[in-house]
């Protein structure tokens, strides 16, 4: 189930993961920060980019999203008041920061794949095609076979979810693609960047915008 707070504890690790250059285990990175060394979790190449102090504070919003308590977790409207004093560059457009063309630059020089070229039309049907096509593919680590050691009868049901997801999922029966999908992420056995974007896809034909939200975060 997504709520608010664990789209704040979503952001945290984002936050982290862009700040130390590499993805972090939460746990750790905590364990760094009450032990005052949370310098050391800042990317050397950022150096310069901003003062100590800035670092310190971004290094603290981070740990107080990543808190185990929902409750301990700031709210969105805290984060975003937090975060404005520290956007030191504000006469910087967003298109410029995010490369985007702008004018009359010429379009055809960003290259988009054709996930990206759907998802800039909000395509929804040619995304569930190229989804359907790729497969598992992008997934790393996440094979459609265990080695035998992982044979056990929870990774049977936890893979038979799945695979009755991808089959509701093949048949555009969404809502029960997303009630197995859900129960295959529940199992807690493998992390699948693939299952959170086909139920993300999933939840924006339903409708339910802020789900989608958070499995598109899970998924990048």
């Amino acid at each position: 189930r997504v709520i608010p707070e664990s789209l704040v504890y979503s952001f945290g690790t984002l936050l982290l993961d862009l700040l130390s250059g590499k993805h972090i285990p939460p746990s750790h990175a905590l364990d760094l920060i009450r032990g005052k060394n949370f310098l050391m979790l800042i990317d050397s190449c950022l150096e310069g980019h901003f003062s100590n102090d800035d670092g310190t504070e971004l290094v603290r919003l981070a740990s107080r999203c990543l808190q185990y308590e929902p409750r301990e977790r700031p709210n969105a409207k805290s984060l975003v008041t937090a975060l404005i004093p520290l956007q030191k560059e504000t006469e910087v457009p967003s298109y410029v920061l995010l490369g985007i063309p702008h004018g009359n630059a010429p379009l055809n020089q960003t290259l988009l794949s054709p996930l990206g070229e759907a998802c800039s039309r909000l395509d929804l049907t040619a995304i569930h095609e190229i989804l359907e096509k790729l497969g598992y593919k992008d997934d790393e680590g996440v094979a459609n076979e265990l080695s035998f050691q992982m044979w056990t009868n929870q990774i049977q049901e936890t893979l038979n979810s799945k695979k009755h997801g991808d089959a509701a999922f093949r048949s555009k029966d969404f809502v029960t693609a997303i009630d197995s999908y859900t129960e295959f992420i529940d199992g807690g056995t493998m992390i699948s960047p693939t299952v959170f974007a086909r139920r993300c896809l999933c939840y924006l034909m339903n409708d339910m915008a802020q789900e989608a939200l958070g499995d598109a975060m899970q998924a990048l």
